[in-house]
C-alpha cells in the first residue's frame, strides 16, 4: 500500500506512522511504524504539525457468531475473575495488610517469633494486586502514614521487591519469596528500644547504631524458619549493604552482596525517599529514582535501579503531573531514552521540555484517588 502525506485534521486513530515525526526536538515526537491514537492525533495539533506521512492498514475482521447453548458452559467466578480490581478495592486490601502487620509486630515486640505463613498470607494477594496494577506502584507513598510510617514501609518494600524481581523475569516463586522477605527486613526493628522507634527527632550516634542493629535482629528472628530459602534470609541479613561498601552490618561490597538483597535494599531506599516522614516531606517518586542514580550512584546494582524505573517511573501520555516549579499539566510525549524527563502541556497551553529545562523535574503524579 502507497505512503501518503495526510492533513493532521483527517487523522484518526489506527493509522500507522511511516516516518519519525519531529517538531525541533532531538528526539521524534512520535516515532516511525507508531499505530496513531488519540493522544498522538491530540500532541500533533499541539505542536501544530500540518501533516504526516501515514500507511492505511485496512483490517477485515470475520465476526465471530457464539452459540446460544455455549453461555450454560460459561463460568459466572471465570468472568468475575477477570475484571481488573478498582482503585479502592487495592487500596482497602493494602491498607488492611497494613493492620495485620501491626498486630504481628507487636507480637514480635512480646517475645514471639515471626510466623512467616502469615507474613505469606497476608503479602501474596497484595503482590498479586500491584503486579496486576502496575501503575498503582506510584500511590504507595501516598497511602503512607506518617503515625504509623514502619509498618507501611514493611508492606510496601514487600510489594516493591516482589514487583521488581517480577520486572526482572524472576521465577514467579522467587518473585513471593522475595516479597516475603522484603516485608519481614526490618522485623528486628521490634527488638530496638521503643523510646528509639518512637523518636520524633533526629537521632543521636549512639541511638542511630542500635537502629542499625536491627539487620542482625531480623536475621535471627528468621534464622531458623524453613519458609524461607537461605538465600532470602542473606537477603534481609544485608539489605542495608552497598556495592561501594559504604553499608552495614559487615559493610560488605559488590560479589559479597546478594542480588536479592540488592531488590530488597533498593525497594527499601525508594519507599523511605518517597514517603513523608517526621523530618521529611514526601518527594515524588520520579524525582527520588533520578536522585538514586545521581546522587547514590555506585551503591546499587544498576539492573536493579532500571527494573525499578522501568515499573514506577513509565509515565504514559495523559498522566496529570505536578512539577517542581509548582506548574500542572499532562504528559504528551515521553522521550525513549530520558523517560523521567518527558514534555507536558501546562494549563495555560504551553509545552514544556523538561529534557532542556533540567532545573525542573516531575514533582508527583496528580491521583484521582485523592
Amino acid at each position: 500500500m502507497e505512503d501518503n502525506y495526510v492533513k493532521v485534521s483527517d487523522l484518526r486513530p489506527g493509522l500507522t506512522i511511516n516516518e519519525d515525526v519531529f517538531a525541533n526536538t532531538s528526539c521524534p515526537i512520535i516515532r516511525q511504524n507508531s499505530e496513531l491514537t488519540a493522544e498522538h492525533i491530540e500532541i500533533l495539533n499541539a505542536f501544530d504539525i500540518k501533516k504526516v506521512k501515514v500507511q492505511e492498514i485496512v483490517v477485515i475482521k470475520k465476526e465471530e457468531s457464539l452459540n446460544p447453548n455455549d453461555l450454560a458452559s460459561i463460568d459466572p467466578d471465570d468472568i468475575l475473575s477477570k475484571i481488573p480490581m478498582n482503585q479502592m478495592d487495592l487500596v482497602t486490601l493494602y491498607r488492611e495488610a497494613v493492620q495485620k502487620y501491626k498486630k504481628e509486630f507487636s507480637s514480635w515486640q512480646s517475645g514471639i517469633k515471626p510466623d512467616v505463613a502469615k507474613i505469606r498470607t497476608i503479602m501474596i494477594p497484595l503482590v498479586d494486586a500491584f503486579i496486576g496494577q502496575k501503575k498503582f506502584l506510584t500511590i504507595l507513598n501516598e497511602l503512607s502514614d506518617i503515625k504509623e510510617y514502619m509498618y507501611h514501609h514493611s508492606i510496601a518494600v514487600g510489594i516493591l521487591s516482589s514487583a521488581i524481581s517480577n520486572q526482572m523475569d524472576l521465577p514467579s516463586g522467587q518473585t513471593i519469596q522475595v516479597g516475603i522477605s522484603g516485608a519481614l527486613a526490618d522485623c528486628g526493628m521490634a527488638k530496638v528500644d521503643k523510646s528509639i522507634i518512637d523518636k520524633a527527632a533526629f537521632l543521636t550516634s549512639n541511638e542511630f547504631n542500635e537502629v542499625k542493629k536491627h539487620t542482625i535482629y531480623s536475621y535471627q528472628m528468621i534464622q531458623d524458619t524453613p519458609l524461607l530459602r537461605q538465600e532470602m534470609k542473606l537477603a534481609i541479613f544485608q539489605h542495608h549493604e552497598r556495592l561501594d561498601g559504604s553499608g552495614y552490618p559487615r559493610g560488605e561490597k559488590r560479589e559479597g552482596i546478594s542480588i536479592y538483597a540488592q531488590i530488597v535494599a533498593v525497594a527499601d531506599v525508594f519507599h523511605a525517599m518517597t514517603s513523608e516522614r517526621v523530618y521529611r516531606e514526601k518527594v515524588s517518586p520520579f524525582k527520588v529514582i533520578e536522585m538514586i542514580r545521581e546522587e547514590e550512584f555506585g551503591k546499587f546494582d544498576i539492573k536493579v535501579i532500571q527494573a525499578l524505573q522501568n515499573l514506577v517511573g513509565d509515565l504514559s501520555i495523559g498522566t496529570r503531573v505536578r512539577l517542581t516549579n509548582g506548574d500542572e499539566g499532562e504528559v504528551m510525549f515521553v522521550h525513549r531514552d530520558a523517560q523521567l524527563r518527558p514534555m507536558v502541556k501546562l494549563s495555560n497551553g504551553s509545552i514544556m521540555d523538561l529534557t532542556v529545562n533540567r532545573s525542573i523535574a516531575v514533582e508527583r503524579v496528580l491521583s484521582d484517588i485523592y
